[in-house]
């Protein structure tokens, strides 16, 4: 699994279909050979992953790397369903402060976590849909 890393990249995959939604999340899904321009964006046929966590949704810096800690850690495990492509995990809404108390307890990474899993089984359900 690759990580997107440039703003191009980003705004290549964001300009893609919306694949998968769930209460919090976004996926993002962009075909690797649907680029213009000389230079290609993304130098191998992998599946590629960029985590988006605006600050709108989690003002603390502390739940914004672990939200995308834990989005990682879940498209790497989900890797093997992905097909090789560009994906933007993309935080859609703010979890509420008022039931995850801390910036990073283990309530709030077990919600994101499950979200996220959901999410992802949606994405390889459309894409074997797709394929078949």
């Amino acid at each position: 699994m690759q990580r997107l890393k440039t703003r191009a990249q980003f705004q290549a995959v964001l300009a893609g279909a919306t694949v998968a939604r769930t209460t919090h999340f976004a996926l993002h899904r962009c075909a690797l050979d649907a680029q213009a321009g000389a230079t290609p964006l993304f130098a191998t046929q992998d599946v590629w992953v960029g985590a988006m966590v605006p600050k709108r949704w989690a003002r603390r810096a502390v739940t914004r790397n672990a939200i995308k800690r834990q989005i990682y850690r879940m498209s790497s495990a989900a890797e093997a369903s992905l097909p090789p492509a560009a994906h933007v995990v993309r935080l859609r809404a703010g979890f509420d402060r008022k039931e995850f108390e801390s910036a990073s307890s283990v309530k709030l990474k077990a919600a994101v976590r499950a979200e996220l899993q959901q999410l992802l089984e949606r994405a390889a359900r459309a894409a074997a849909a797709r394929a078949s």
